[in-house]
């Protein structure tokens, strides 16, 4: 899809994460946050060359620019992304993991309680705003950290999930406590499906970064 660019739903209702993250922290972060970059990106891309890219393009096309005006479209058009993939990386359900991805996390952090650790320690190392992410690469998986609105599939990394560590994602709830906050959402509502399904999709990444 390209520009204009709309507020895409959210997977569940607004109160379906809770306890581990409340309907109030989500009206703000949801209608308030992300409905803003995607207008503001919307502003931004008008009448410029950019407007008839899809939104991964326009992230790729901008990532490192060096003009103002194309930073503060990636900044917008990132933080769209990576809001639509955090939104989807939870799930009020507890999802199983299994298959393909279970055995590639044995594989390359040696478990389950390894890997939430590994990503905890990314979002409470991240300084300031930022992101905690699990990767693929090469069928490797690995975890990243990156600042502000930086991501992974800007330099064409294929992501499977991510933990969104700005303020505002868990302010409400948990005050300065980000520690609590990982431990809650990696703990209780990670969705290992939606990471399953982005694994299968590597290939798909990867061709698309190199277009």
């Amino acid at each position: 899809m390209t520009a204009p660019f709309s507020l895409a739903p959210l997977p569940w209702e607004e109160n379906a994460l809770e306890p581990v993250i409340s309907a109030r922290t989500i009206g703000f972060h949801y209608h308030k946050h992300h409905a803003t970059y995607v207008k503001t990106l919307n502003e931004l891309v008008v009448k410029t060359k950019l407007a008839d890219m899809k939104l991964e393009e326009i992230i790729r096309a901008t990532a490192g620019a060096k003009d103002d005006s194309e930073k503060n479209i990636f900044n917008n058009a990132a933080q769209v992304w990576n809001h639509d993939f955090y939104w989807r990386s939870m799930n009020p359900t507890k999802t199983k993991l299994s298959g393909k991805l279970a055995s590639a996390i044995t594989r390359d952090f040696g478990g389950t309680a390894e890997l939430i650790a590994a990503l905890a320690e990314a979002g409470k190392t991240q300084f300031g705003s930022g992101w905690a992410w699990l990767v693929s690469k090469d069928g490797k998986l690995s975890v990243e950290k990156t600042g502000n609105a930086m991501t992974p599939m800007a330099k064409g990394t294929n992501c499977l999930l991510t933990v969104d560590v700005w303020e505002h994602a868990y302010y409400l709830d948990y005050q300065n406590e980000r520690p609590k906050y990982l431990e809650s959402l990696l703990g209780k509502i990670i969705n290992w499906d939606y990471a399953a399904e982005n694994l299968s999709r590597e290939g798909e990444a990867v061709r698309a970064a190199a277009e």
